[in-house]
């Protein structure tokens, strides 16, 4: 596919322009697309670069190639036409409009109420390795005891991504409740650590455990999807060794080291997608573990924003 305007630079303190970063996704779509295939995509587009403020874009309706497929997601006042990342093509248009990170559901077309993955997003307040790293095992090992295994990514940014692949049996409503449950459990078995306090003022140097990247028409980013940040780090699979062993840090990936990275450790969620998990278990069992007041606090928690600045004394 022809990209328009390769020279323009997308990251200009590191040299990167649109010609590397559709490069980049070229080269990544043999092991990028099984994870994003069939899932609506919000872009995250910046036609000035990194440095001039970007926008996220969900609705596609004109201006598109007849190769690339859309999905009619609907919403409070009508449809939103998301674009689906069926193949390289597709992949490489995004990246022809500037979309450096495409955030992606965790359902796929045509099956959009129904997620095959649950994801737990740990954002930290600062640059605290052995804290993060103390969270992202707690958040694997809560899984596990709950007899989920769970996969990992670095977020390209502060914190990692984990994910549990799942059998697509159950609708938002209740996979959003299972992940807020997992979260309200973390915070109880380390308050001074770990908080599900959306406002940052709120959260006093915790790490936020966001589990509202479950819910309907809500997005993460896509694995290998490049970050708009300096140096162009990528949203990469890891291995849990790696993050245990302090190998690994959030933006240990770029988009210019990623090569030589698959061509050490190949796909490392290539198994994610043979391994789809029922919830219903652990749903039981996690309902021993944290109580309806617990709950509900930790969904006010999530709910709360930041005072207006009139309000505060």
């Amino acid at each position: 596919m022809l990209i328009t305007h390769p020279e323009k630079p997308l990251f200009p303190a590191d040299g990167i322009t649109k010609g590397d970063l559709a490069g980049y996704y070229e080269a990544v779509a043999p092991v990028m697309l099984p994870h994003v295939r069939g899932r609506p995509v919000t872009q995250e587009r910046f036609p000035n670069g990194i440095g001039a403020k970007g926008f996220l874009q969900k609705n596609v309706e004109k201006g598109f190639p007849d190769f690339l497929r859309r999905v009619e997601a609907p919403k409070s006042d009508g449809v939103v036409n998301y674009p689906l990342i069926e193949d390289t093509r597709s992949l490489l248009w995004m990246a022809n409009q500037n979309c450096i990170t495409p955030h992606v559901w965790t359902a796929r077309a045509p099956e959009l109420y129904q997620p095959d993955i649950c994801v737990v997003d740990l954002d930290p307040p600062d640059d605290d390795p052995a804290a993060l790293r103390m969270a992202v095992l707690a958040v694997r090992d809560a899984l596990g005891d709950l007899g989920l295994p769970s996969w990992v990514k670095t977020s390209g940014s502060k914190g990692y991504h984990v994910v549990v692949p799942l059998d697509a049996q159950l609708g938002y409503d209740e996979v959003a409740a299972f992940a807020l449950a997992v979260g309200t459990l973390l915070v109880k078995n380390h308050p001074d650590r770990l908080t599900q306090e959306f406002s940052i003022a709120d959260r006093r140097g915790r790490i936020f455990v966001d589990t509202g990247r479950n819910g309907y028409s809500a997005t993460f980013a896509a694995p290998y999807a490049v970050r708009a940040r300096p140096g162009a780090p990528v949203s990469a699979p890891c291995r849990w060794e790696e993050v245990e062993g302090g190998t690994v840090h959030p933006r240990s990936f770029a988009l210019r080291t990623m090569a030589a990275r698959l061509d050490t450790v190949g796909d490392l969620w290539s198994d994610l997608l043979q391994n789809p998990q029922s919830l219903a278990e652990p749903i039981a069992r996690i309902a021993e573990q944290v109580s309806p007041a617990e709950l509900r606090e930790s969904e006010l928690a999530r709910r709360r924003r930041p005072k207006p600045r009139s309000a505060i004394a």
